[in-house]
């Protein structure tokens, strides 16, 4: 196993080689004046334009620009975004608690939901329940988020006026920018928990049932329908058979013998799943006003903020390869076959 985790980590820098020389070839369509105002903080410095040239080596060739521009990557120098009004990195440490905050309240109720709906679908093919699971599939898959998310907010904010867009109300905007608060973690929920503030708690869970719902909704579709034809087909198969003429009983049979082969694919496209909502769930971010990376990136897009667009860009990429090495590691986890060879 270590050797296979080896073999796949030796991969993880020239993957991300590729994503930064294909963004890096981007830039370059911009003239280093343009590049260099990316690090301006205040119009004044624009005076010294030819300065912030010379110190970023902007009109050096390019080998020797990437290597800067590689170098100030890992320093967290990304440039300065005007939507954020602050530097990139610290775009990012600001945002992302509020996306991995929603990613963690949705991503676990997807989990539990998909897998166990799609076992039972699956063992209960053709009945009422499968019908029924069925109909939950093809209607999440095909409807956009968007349209549900608005349906939800018409319903339960529009009409009811129970659960509210936005990460809080105005009080526990308040509170939490006060000085008496302490940030913790980021996220809201366990931060305000940790700061004994009950009542702040359950304002911020509020305002993250509407979306967190549609995530679920949404990407519950696919787990179900993979789990479900992926459960089908090993009952189908011979040892199962085997497991039954044997007089095995028929829950031991799908948990122990079954279920165990049927999660595999599951569990590729649980780990891509996570970092996908991880990434920043830029529609469902972007219907609730939910203040969090998605957001932010389709807001900097919108405005030309190049730093921005670059930042996200940048975190997305490299979750999305992280999550290909986690799946892998998981794969080989849960078949034992993948690690030979």
């Amino acid at each position: 196993m270590a050797k296979f985790i080896l073999k796949r980590l030796a991969f993880l820098p020239l993957v991300m080689f590729g994503v930064t020389a294909l963004l890096f070839c981007a830039l370059q369509f911009l003239s280093p004046e343009m590049r260099a105002s990316l690090y301006i903080k205040d119009p004044r410095q624009l005076a010294a334009l030819e300065q912030v040239i010379e110190k970023y080596g902007l009109r050096k060739p390019l080998p020797v620009q990437y290597w800067i521009w590689v170098k100030q990557l890992a320093q967290g120098d990304l440039g300065y975004s005007e939507t954020a009004k602050m530097p990139v990195a610290e775009a990012v440490r600001a945002f992302l608690p509020a996306t991995f905050e929603l990613t963690l309240v949705a991503f676990f109720p997807i989990l539990l939901i998909g897998v166990y709906f799609g076992t039972l679908s699956a063992v209960y093919k053709d009945k009422a329940l499968d019908h029924t699971t069925r109909f939950v599939a093809i209607t999440g898959y095909s409807l956009p988020s968007f349209v549900l998310g608005l349906l939800l907010l018409m319903i339960f904010y529009g009409k009811l006026h129970w659960l509210p867009p936005g990460r809080y109300s105005l009080d526990v905007d308040l509170l939490v920018h006060s000085e008496a608060f302490r940030h913790y973690t980021g996220m809201l929920t366990l931060d305000c928990l940790l700061n004994g503030e009950g009542k702040a708690f359950l304002d911020v869970l509020k305002h993250l049932v509407l979306p967190a719902a549609t995530l679920i909704y949404i990407d519950l579709a696919l787990l179900l329908r993979i789990t479900r034809s992926s459960m089908l087909e090993e009952l189908g198969k011979d040892y199962v058979r085997t497991a039954r003429a044997k007089g095995l009983p028929e829950n031991v049979v799908i948990k122990k013998h079954a279920l165990k082969n049927a999660l595999i694919p599951v569990v590729t496209l649980s780990s891509l799943l996570f970092i996908t909502l991880l990434g920043g769930v830029v529609i469902t971010e972007t219907v609730f006003d939910f203040p969090g990376i998605g957001r932010w990136g389709v807001v900097a897009a919108q405005q030309l903020d190049v730093p921005g667009v670059l930042g996200s860009t940048l975190l997305a990429a490299f979750l999305f390869v992280l999550a290909n090495l986690v799946s892998d590691m998981l794969y080989a986890l849960v078949d034992p076959r993948i690690r030979i060879g």
